[in-house]
């Protein structure tokens, strides 16, 4: 629960800036946040993980021209960039090479049949493209207040994430192999 709470300090710091001030506060407050994570991970010595990198890449590059055009638009575009990288990553893993990120993250964890590992590392990507996709809806449609996407940013695309882990964890439940019972335990006579 600490390292996702870490994970997600530069994201509750923008909703709270959001809140009391203006997108503008807000996206400059995650800058500096999301400098603010790498450096104390940095003085702990602790592993900074590519996310860590990949994340504060984008919020300095559209952050920054957010603040230096004035212009909300390119911040409404990090959430999808981020999730579009990753799904890309998960399949250009895959087909470029031959390695299944999703496999190399939870393997040790969990035993699958091959088959099984490539529908789920498909199955993340799909959902990191649609995620993305949506986050473009809710901040271009027109339909949306500022308000609304930041509420959608932060707990509606969290939603789906939980959702979509919680249906995975119930699918996976069918395909997990199971350890078979001891063959000698299994034919002693009593």
């Amino acid at each position: 629960m600490k390292k996702l709470l870490f994970d997600l300090f530069p994201l509750i710091l923008f909703f709270l800036a959001f809140r009391y001030a203006d997108i503008f506060t807000a996206t400059a407050v995650a800058m500096v946040a999301g400098v603010g994570q790498i450096a104390w991970l940095k003085i702990k010595r602790s592993t900074i993980e590519p996310m860590h990198w990949v994340n504060l890449g984008i919020i300095l590059v559209f952050g920054g021209a957010t603040l230096f055009f004035h212009d909300d638009t390119f911040i409404k575009w990090k959430p999808t960039v981020l999730y579009w990288l990753f799904g890309l990553a998960l399949l250009l893993g895959k087909w470029l090479f031959g390695r299944n990120v999703i496999q190399g993250v939870m393997g040790k964890q969990i035993t699958l049949p091959d088959p099984v590992w490539t529908r789920l590392n498909l199955a993340w990507a799909l959902f990191f493209f649609v995620s993305g996709a949506l986050n473009l809806y809710v901040a271009f449609s027109g339909q949306f207040t500022d308000s609304q996407w930041v509420n959608f940013k932060v707990f509606g695309l969290m939603a789906l994430m939980i959702v979509f882990i919680l249906a995975q964890s119930v699918w996976l439940g069918r395909h997990i192999a199971h350890e078979s019972p001891d063959a000698s335990s299994s034919s002693k006579e009593p």
